[in-house]
């Protein structure tokens, strides 16, 4: 049995934890292959793809009860790998739509959309994910379900979630015929009204989409 497995033999299969770790390596193995931009055309439905399947996970773990681990303090899992290299691929893989808008919390009266950046949030998950992977391979099972369902609510979840939406508009559009129009300048690094960045929002140039990431069905 190969190690991408991340359990070995003796364990149950069924075992939530081990279904929820396998599922979350799935992940990063996937988003990383695709990074490499091997197949440029396949980029946008394999990502829509992995981030729903992860959203299943992230979805389970949110529904469980809590999960407590078992020292107080969590333990030092030594530095973070740099995804530095992962966003920059899919800033180029994904040029000219990975700049997209969101609205952080629907719940949140007369919230404001953000310009936000598909290879970021990909970056921003993976980043999530491989800590309390480091935590599940050094055998703290109760510390990575914790990390990994703490930091679904807090962080990831919704980071997927708003990454998942842009994706699927993104096949949307193509597939039903429905060219985009232009961002008008929407940027991460930009701010502007509310009536502006209505505006703004979910409009990519058409001419440059053509010549974007294809979307050939997978």
């Amino acid at each position: 049995m190969s190690d991408a497995t991340l359990h070995d033999a003796k364990r149950d299969p069924d075992d939530f934890a081990v279904s929820i770790a396998d599922s979350i390596e799935s992940f990063l193995v996937a988003v990383a292959e695709v990074s490499r931009g091997d197949e440029p055309d396949s980029a946008v439905p394999f990502l829509l793809l992995e981030v729903s399947q992860l959203l299943l996970t992230g979805g389970r773990l949110g529904a469980h009860e809590d999960f407590l681990p078992d020292e107080r303090y969590e333990p030092d899992v030594g530095p973070e790998p740099d995804v530095d290299e992962l966003r920059e691929r899919f800033a180029a893989l994904l040029d000219p739509v990975d700049v997209y808008s969101e609205v952080f919390d629907p719940y949140v009266p007369r919230s404001v959309p953000v310009a936000c950046r598909i290879s970021d949030d990909l970056a921003d998950i993976v980043t999530d994910l491989r800590h309390g992977m480091a935590h599940y391979r050094d055998g703290r099972v109760s510390e990575a379900l914790w990390w990994w369902q703490f930091s679904y609510l807090s962080n990831w979840g919704p980071t997927a979630s708003a990454t998942l939406r842009a994706l699927q508009s993104l096949v949307a559009h193509v597939r039903l015929d429905q060219p985009l129009d232009e961002l008008d300048g929407l940027d991460t690094d930009t701010v502007g009204t509310e009536e502006q960045l209505e505006e703004e929002a979910g409009r990519v140039m058409a001419a440059e989409i053509g010549a974007g990431p294809g979307l050939r069905s997978v």
